[in-house]
């Protein structure tokens, strides 16, 4: 299935729910602590931490309202549809899990394109509920699976989905031990884990294994670790710190302000101003919320660059 390609211009101009103007605050950063190369370009190549990934400072998430295998997109009918334009936009990050059930859509999307071209990252799911079978298998038996719904000889990055204890390093030490090897064999790049509680989070950021994890931040404390944005943004730093790769979600507060743009614009300026958010994913439903969190995106780092001193 051959990409189309459409221009910078197109995608500003297709914007239909519009970007709104982002309120200038207190300046957010010094020249020398600016994180991303491009001042302005959110779709800007990045470094995932050490991991030697490099991938689009904005990427998609396949998951909102996930869960079951299906999500919003799957149920909707529109997963190819709105993957495949997410890409056609310039988008190069895919992030997917077992419980979404979005790897085949994902496949089908990006069919044709060259595999060194695009960042597959997917979950596995370790704890009870979450997917339908009760079995939890080891994960180079789950990974074979993925790989064969994802069409691909191996994956970018694969995470634990939704640890939330804080013992969970020695809870799940042998799926750790299989994705260690998995990693060693090429078949995956980096491992790590997405974090729902604070406590897991300190787990991550003192454990060496984890390569990559994706953090709930926002500065309302919606749908996040803790309601105080600071304490979880103190443990982003330490995350940063050890040279992880940090990949911010859930930055509108998992939809809770989708429909106010002030909230929305004053998120994206926050999780991008603090430079130790390597990368930040959104989920969308519908091509037209793609065109218009890119041309955000882009209004807050502008509006960052702006506020340097």
């Amino acid at each position: 299935m051959p990409i189309k390609r459409i221009t910078r211009r197109q995608f500003i101009s297709a914007v239909a729910l519009g970007a709104g103007v982002l309120a200038v605050g207190k300046p957010v950063l010094d020249a020398s602590m600016f994180p991303f190369r491009s001042a302005v370009d959110p779709l800007q190549k990045i470094s995932l931490g050490k991991t030697g990934i490099k991938t689009t400072l904005l990427g998609m998430g396949t998951g909102f309202n996930g869960y079951d295998r299906t999500s919003a997109i799957t149920r909707a009918g529109t997963a190819e549809t709105v993957i495949r334009h997410a890409y056609e936009s310039g988008i190069r990050f895919f992030d997917c899990a077992d419980s979404y059930g979005t790897h085949p859509f994902v496949a089908k999307a990006l069919n044709g394109v060259s595999r060194d071209n695009f960042t597959l990252s997917s979950k596995i799911w370790v704890a009870p509920g979450g997917i339908p079978e009760p079995e939890r298998p080891g994960a180079d038996i789950v990974i074979d699976r993925f790989r064969k719904e994802l069409g691909t000889d191996y994956i970018d990055i694969i995470q634990m989905h939704c640890m939330t204890s804080a013992g969970w390093t020695d809870e799940y030490k042998k799926q750790m031990d299989l994705l260690e090897n998995l990693k060693a064999k090429g078949i995956i790049r980096a491992h790590g884990v997405s974090v729902h509680s604070l406590e897991a989070m300190e787990s991550a950021a003192a454990d060496p294994w984890v390569d990559v994890i994706h953090v709930r931040i926002n500065p309302f404390g919606a749908a996040m670790d803790n309601k105080d944005p600071e304490k979880v943004v103190q443990v982003i730093n330490k995350l940063h710190a050890s040279g992880k790769g940090v990949i911010g979600m859930k930055l509108i507060g998992n939809g809770n302000f989708r429909n106010d743009s002030d909230k929305i614009n004053q998120s994206l300026k926050y999780v991008l101003g603090l430079g130790t958010v390597d990368m930040i994913i959104a989920g969308f439903e519908k091509p037209e919320q793609i065109d218009n969190y890119i041309s955000r995106v882009e209004s807050a780092l502008r509006t960052l660059k702006e506020d340097r001193v």
